[in-house]
C-alpha cells in the first residue's frame, strides 16, 4: 500500500478532521471480517490517498475483535511484511506477523518516533488495531512530521540537515534488552555480520555485553510525495528524555557513554535540554490523538507521520503489524548513513 502511486479522482469517503484529532472515518456496515476485507479492498484506494493527505486515518467500525480478525485486515493492506529488526522495547509475538504493541508498563508514556528510523530498511506502513480499549487514556497519539520540521528552530534543523544524529545502545539482560533479543541470535559472529552489513559500528564489552552506535540521516523525503519530513529517535532516546532522578542515576552507574539508549546529533555534540525542549515542542504542536474503541484500525504512513503511546488504566490489548519496507536509500537521505561511535 505505501509503495503504490497515488489514485486520481474524486472520494467517497467521509473523513471527520476535529481539533486535535485524526482524521476519521466510519466504516457503513459490513457482514463479518469477510464483508470488512471486502470492503478495505474496494477502499484501498481511497485510503491511500488519505493516508498522503493526513499522514494517519482512523477507521471505525470494523469487526474486528481477534488476533485473527486483525490478521486477516492486515493482509489486505500490507502486500510485504518487514521484519522487526534491532528490538529496542519489549512486545508479546502472537504469531503471524502479529504482535503488542509495546509491552513496556502502563504508567510510561512512549515519545513520538518513527517505527526503525536507525535501520537501513523500514517499515513504509503501520497498522494499529484495538481489540480491548483501555478504560482511561492509552492512546496512540501521531505527529505530522512534515508539521514538526516545519516548527523546529532553523539552526536545529539546519545541523539535523549537515551531520544527521547518532545512536549508541548499551545492550544488557540487566537493563533495556540484551544483544540476544534484539539482534534474535546467540552468535557473536553473527552480530558482527549484521553490524558490518547494515554500517553499524560495535564494541564487545569484558563482561560480555555489547555497545553499538550508528549515524543515520534525520531528515528524509517521502518515496512517493517527495515531501520533506523530521524522521528520527533524536527526542526520544535522548538522556533528556528520561526523569530527572532516573537519569542522573543512569549516568553515574553507568556513565553517557555506557546508557541503554543515547542520542546526539551526528557531530557527537550532546543535546541540552534546552533543545530538547525545543523539539518535544515542535512534536506537541504537530500532535493529535483519538480515544480508542474496540475494532478501531489505525493506519500509518511511518514516514509522514511519528507515533507514540499515552500512559493508561486498564487493560488495552493494541496489536500491530509493519509492512511495505522502505529502503533508506530511496527517501534522498540528507547524511549518508555511517558506522560511528560519536567523537
Amino acid at each position: 500500500m505505501a509503495g503504490i502511486e497515488d489514485p486520481v479522482g474524486p472520494g467517497t469517503l467521509d473523513w471527520q478532521v476535529l481539533p486535535g484529532r485524526p482524521a476519521l472515518t466510519e466504516v457503513p456496515g459490513v457482514d463479518g471480517i469477510a464483508g470488512a476485507c471486502a470492503w478495505l479492498s474496494e477502499s484501498a484506494p481511497e485510503l491511500r490517498r488519505a493516508l498522503r493527505q493526513f499522514g494517519a486515518v482512523y477507521l471505525r467500525g470494523l469487526p474486528l475483535s481477534t488476533v485473527e480478525d486483525f490478521a486477516r485486515v492486515r493482509d489486505v493492506l500490507i502486500t510485504e511484511p518487514t521484519p522487526y529488526r534491532e528490538k529496542a522495547t519489549p512486545r508479546s509475538d502472537f504469531g503471524d506477523g502479529v504482535f503488542s504493541s509495546t509491552d513496556l508498563p502502563a504508567s510510561q508514556p512512549i515519545h513520538m518516533h518513527n517505527e526503525n528510523s536507525y535501520t537501513l530498511t523500514f517499515p513504509g506502513l503501520l497498522l494499529f488495531g484495538c481489540l480491548t480499549a483501555p478504560r482511561e487514556g492509552g492512546a496512540t497519539p501521531v505527529a505530522d512530521c512534515r508539521k514538526v520540521l516545519a516548527a523546529l528552530p532553523a539552526r536545529t534543523v539546519q545541523r539535523m540537515r549537515e551531520v544527521g544524529w547518532l545512536l549508541t545502545r548499551s545492550y544488557s539482560e540487566y537493563i533495556s534488552t540484551d544483544w540476544r533479543t534484539a539482534f534474535a541470535t546467540g552468535d557473536q559472529a553473527e552480530v558482527e555480520r549484521y553490524c558490518k552489513e547494515n554500517l553499524i559500528a560495535h564494541e564487545w564489552q569484558p563482561d560480555g555485553n555489547l555497545t553499538t552506535s550508528q549515524r543515520r540521516p534525520g531528515i528524509i523525503s517521502h518515496p512517493v510525495t517527495g515531501e520533506q519530513v523530521w524522521f528520527n529517535h533524536l527526542a526520544f532516546w535522548n538522556e533528556w528524555s528520561l526523569d530527572e532522578e532516573l537519569r542522573q542515576t543512569l549516568v553515574d552507574e553507568f556513565g553517557r557513554d555506557r546508557l541503554p539508549f543515547n542520542t546526539s546529533l551526528g557531530d557527537g555534540l550532546p543535546l541540552t535540554a534546552g533543545e530538547l525542549r525545543e523539539i518535544r515542542a515542535a512534536y506537541d504542536a504537530a500532535t493529535v490523538r483519538q480515544p480508542w474503541q474496540p475494532g478501531d484500525l489505525l493506519v500509518v504512513d511511518n514516514i509522514l507521520t511519528a507515533h507514540g503511546r499515552d500512559p493508561f488504566q486498564g487493560d488495552r490489548r493494541i496489536v500491530v503489524a509493519m509492512g511495505e519496507p522502505v529502503e533508506l536509500s530511496d527517501c534522498r537521505p540528507t547524511v549518508e548513513p555511517a558506522a560511528a561511535f560519536a567523537g
